[in-house]
């Protein structure tokens, strides 16, 4: 067994830039075999304002961008760096922008299961490479079924409003912590790296973290130092 190393995560499941660096962070996780990651995933909500059954993502993108050829721009340098790690972005196929509340409710919930990981990587590729709806219970469920999770017991905790007030409660301690845009990578509850950096860089800020040990007491999260990097990532005022 290796040296156990907490990472935190805080992110959205339809920020393309979080899906990007989760993958860098798995890259620079897999070149220390030598530690085991404990990885907690932190709900963070680009916009909780959406309704539940989410809005046209076509009229909402042409709200965020009033520059059209600009975003085409951004999606194809996403596609080009997604490629590299694996992903298949595909916007074309995305009709909704929808409200992730219950989407970080199934990631809360997986983490008790033990297949947090899986059930986030389930929601990217849902959204981002075919397009389904993840604000729908339904796909929900298909996605926790999936990762091996009681699908039954999921959507009856979805349909009971389970844990609502909890992600409510999470995001506010995000942004009261300094959180502005994301993904954020919190290693050993000591470096923080915002944005969607290279696995290379992801390896020194965790080297650095490695030196660093937590005091006695010291509460881990978003107040951690920053890394200084230059990686892409999501804000809530202008996110894709």
């Amino acid at each position: 067994m290796g040296q156990p190393i907490t990472v935190d995560v805080v992110a959205d499941v339809v920020c393309p830039w979080c899906y990007l660096g989760w993958r860098r962070v798995k890259s620079a996780l897999a070149a220390r075999p030598d530690l085991e990651p404990i990885v907690i995933w932190r709900p963070y909500q680009l916009d909780p304002t959406l309704p539940e059954e989410g809005v046209d993502r076509a009229a909402y993108m042409a709200g965020k961008f009033k520059d059209q050829t600009r975003l085409k721009a951004v999606h194809k340098a996403l596609q080009e760096a997604g490629a590299e790690e694996g992903i298949s972005f595909a916007f074309d196929k995305i009709a909704l922008s929808p409200n992730t509340s219950a989407a970080h409710r199934l990631i809360r919930w997986a983490r008790g299961a033990a297949v947090q990981d899986e059930v986030v990587e389930g929601l990217f590729a849902a959204y981002f490479e075919e397009g389904r709806d993840i604000g729908d219970p339904v796909v929900l469920g298909q996605i926790a079924k999936a990762a091996g999770m009681d699908e039954v017991a999921v959507l009856q905790l979805l349909a009971d409003g389970a844990d609502k007030d909890v992600i409510v409660q999470q995001h506010a301690m995000a942004v009261q912590g300094g959180v502005t845009g994301v993904p954020v990578a919190i290693f050993a509850g000591k470096v923080a790296v915002v944005g969607a950096e290279s696995p290379e860089n992801l390896q020194k800020a965790l080297e650095q973290a490695l030196l660093q040990k937590p005091l006695r007491g010291e509460r881990e999260g978003p107040a951690a130092k920053r890394w200084e990097g230059e990686g892409v990532h999501c804000r809530r005022s202008h996110h894709l």
